[in-house]
């Protein structure tokens, strides 16, 4: 690890939201949060319902956050599982909708266990106390002002842990700007590229550009990713790529956005891809049979050099 990667030891480390705690901020931006959610306009969704009320819209959760699970997970980037797991809290519901979604009983049935704000304070200390190095909120796009007010909650009981804000990139700005001073490190994950793929693959034609949106705010607010001294990640921006069959134009484009970001943008080119979701089902194979295999090695391998051609050099495991 390059010194100028370096942030500070452990010990030594202080949260963003402590700041925002001491100051009254923290629960200002709480309360600002939970307003958004009396005419949703969480995401770029829009759905205008009354969330306070237990109204549901694309995401299909009202007041209360729902949880699928939470456990130190050690299947992350070796910079947040370290040797003791990333805190996770998979949240169920989302505001996509793509038809690869290997997760598609929570993100699109929203089975999960409605919490409210203290209950996930408790599940986020319990992942502290289980010695995990950070707490990793995954697809909490949808779920923003209940994230803040369980972050107040436990920060104020005792949360010392960087926050991992682990999304979709389908963000709104106006809820990114709550999360300045909350959120420690930026996980966005930059599916697609082109309108029509985006509405085709993800249900949302403007994908695209509220990601770009999202990811030069999200640099703004923390910059690049930086380490503590056994390289586990305290602050910054890690961007994931899956790249898909056939789609390398895709990820070119958005190589090339990432790299008008900063050069020094870390980003995990990502080889995981294999036909799940809608793609997975006989009576949908034939609509959407160019997803219906894996990425090759090749293709991985190629979307590496797209990378390394727009200027970019920090890469997981490279």
């Amino acid at each position: 690890m390059e010194s100028k990667w370096f942030l500070c030891n452990r010990r030594g480390f202080e949260p963003v939201y402590l700041k925002a705690l001491e100051s009254g901020l923290l629960e200002k931006k709480a309360g600002q949060a939970l307003r958004m959610l009396e005419h949703c306009s969480v995401c770029p969704r829009n759905c205008g319902v009354n969330r306070l009320e237990d109204e549901n819209g694309f995401c299909r959760v009202g007041r209360n956050a729902l949880v699928s699970s939470f456990v130190p997970h050690h299947g992350e980037e070796k910079c947040l599982r370290g040797c003791s797991g990333s805190g996770t809290i998979f949240f169920s519901g989302c505001n996509l909708r793509c038809v690869f979604c290997q997760n598609c009983d929570i993100s699109w049935l929203a089975h999960g266990r409605g919490l409210n704000a203290s209950q996930i304070a408790d599940c986020i200390l319990g992942l502290q106390e289980m010695g995990c190095h950070n707490i990793n909120l995954v697809t909490p796009e949808h779920v923003v002002p209940q994230v803040i007010e369980s972050i107040f909650i436990a920060a104020n009981k005792g949360l010392r842990l960087p926050v991992v804000y682990n999304s979709s990139s389908y963000d709104s700005l106006e809820c990114l700007k709550l999360l300045d001073g909350v959120v420690d490190v930026y996980m966005p994950d930059f599916k697609l590229w082109s309108e029509p793929l985006c509405s085709k693959y993800l249900g949302a034609k403007d994908y695209a550009l509220h990601a770009r949106e999202a990811i030069k705010e999200m640099h703004r607010q923390v910059g690049e990713l930086k380490f503590d001294e056994n390289g586990l990640v305290l602050r910054g921006v890690l961007v994931r790529h899956l790249v898909m069959p056939g789609l390398l134009s895709e990820t070119e484009e958005i190589m090339r956005f990432l790299a008008s970001v900063s050069k020094d943008i870390y980003v995990n080119v990502m080889d995981q891809y294999y036909p799940a979701g809608l793609v997975s089902l006989p009576e949908y194979r034939e609509r959407f049979r160019e997803l219906y295999r894996i990425a090759s090695r090749d293709e991985w391998k190629r979307a590496l050099a797209l990378a390394k051609k727009a200027g970019l050099h920090r890469f997981e495991n490279h």
